[in-house]
Formats: C-alpha cells, sequence, structure tokens
C-alpha cells in the first residue's frame, strides 16, 4: 500500500502576507546587511522601537506612541530574512525573536494599561479589562501553538496571530483610536487560542483512531 501524501499545512494571513511581502522583504534584508546591520541588532531595535512606543502611550502620547510601534513593526522581519541570507539561521535565533516579539506585545499593553489606571476616563475600568482580556488572548495564541508544537502536533492556525495582531494595534494607536484595537484583540484572540485548542484535539483523535 502506498503511504498517504501528507495534507499541506493550512495557511494562515500571517504566512500568506508573507509569501506576498518576500519580493520587498528579501531585497531590504540584502541593503541592510549591505551597510554592516545584523539580525541581532535588528531585533534589538525592534525591541526598543517597542519599548520607546509603550512609554509614548503610557504618558498618553498614544499617536507618536504608535509611529514608533509602527516603525519598530518590519525589523521582526527583516531579522529572520538576514539570518536566512547569511545561512545563520538558528533555534537560539529563533528563541530570542520570539522571546522579544512578546516582550514587546506585553510592554505595549501594559502602557495602555497604565493610561487607562491614571487617566479620568470614567470607562477605565473597561478598557482595563479588555487590556487583560487582549494579554491573555495575546499569550495564549503563543502558549497553545508552542506547547502544541512541542507534543508534536501541528498548530500554524487562527484568525489573530502575531502579525495581525500587530496590524490591528499599531494603526489603532497611530489614529488614537487604541480602544477599537482592544476590543478586536481581547475577542478574537482568545477565539484564535480556542482555534488552536480544536485544532489539536482533532490531531489527538485523529492519532488515537490510527492506532
Amino acid at each position: 500500500m502506498h503511504a498517504e501524501k501528507s495534507k499541506p499545512k493550512p495557511l494562515t494571513p500571517t504566512d500568506w502576507m508573507r509569501s506576498r511581502l518576500k519580493g520587498v522583504i528579501e531585497p531590504l534584508a540584502e541593503a541592510c546587511l549591505r551597510i554592516g546591520l545584523t539580525p541581532n541588532l535588528m531585533t534589538a531595535l525592534g525591541l526598543a522601537f517597542n519599548v520607546a512606543g509603550a512609554l509614548l502611550v503610557a504618558l498618553g502620547h498614544i499617536s507618536w506612541g504608535g509611529v514608533l510601534i509602527l516603525i519598530g513593526g518590519p525589523f521582526d522581519g527583516l531579522d529572520g530574512a538576514m539570518a536566512r541570507r547569511l545561512g545563520q539561521p538558528t533555534q537560539f535565533g529563533a528563541f530570542v525573536d520570539s522571546v522579544t516579539d512578546r516582550w514587546s506585545e506585553m510592554l505595549i499593553f501594559m502602557g495602555l494599561l497604565y493610561y487607562y489606571v491614571t487617566g479620568p476616563d470614567p470607562l477605565a475600568w473597561l478598557y482595563a479589562l479588555l487590556v487583560f482580556l487582549a494579554t491573555m488572548g495575546s499569550v495564549m495564541v503563543s502558549y497553545t501553538k508552542a506547547r502544541a508544537e512541542a507534543l508534536g502536533f501541528d498548530c500554524n492556525v487562527g484568525v489573530l496571530t502575531r502579525m495581525e495582531r500587530y496590524l490591528v494595534m499599531a494603526p489603532a494607536l497611530l489614529l488614537n483610536v487604541p480602544w477599537l484595537a482592544l476590543w478586536i484583540m481581547a475577542i478574537l484572540a482568545n477565539v484564535t487560542a480556542l482555534q488552536r485548542a480544536w485544532h489539536v484535539r482533532r490531531q489527538a483523535l485523529t492519532k488515537s483512531t490510527e492506532k
């Protein structure tokens, strides 16, 4: 009997966007390497822009914080592309990239939380709750994937992964409507975590029936 062909992994919106932007990212990565930048420096610069943006958000300069966070976003794609062009992608590099991504996102949430709890808005309690729910969803999206892959399952699914969350949050900050991003992320990030849990459950049930 012929072995069944494995089904192709489902593409997330992040995968789709990366494939479409490859023709832009690769030349930019080459240009950065030519002027002496390194993948690790790009990772550090991306984190620095996000830290500075989160600080501005906390101080109430929402739109300016959004500007810095928008600038910092592309570094997330360039560091990996630069490492691949150098032939230097490593598991530790991927680990550091993921960790700095989580730090960046959590710092933005912390900036928003500080902004709301220290401000006069009568709905601050609601926005603080949304920050918590959005943070919980973000953490669970990452955790479900990490835990699933550690157990040998594919978990590349979901409507609001890292890139989509960035594309929701950064423009909302720039336009000074952070509450809109919080509503979207509080709902859809947690939906994404549930999607991933369900996806892993289906794989586990399939494996158990094949034994």
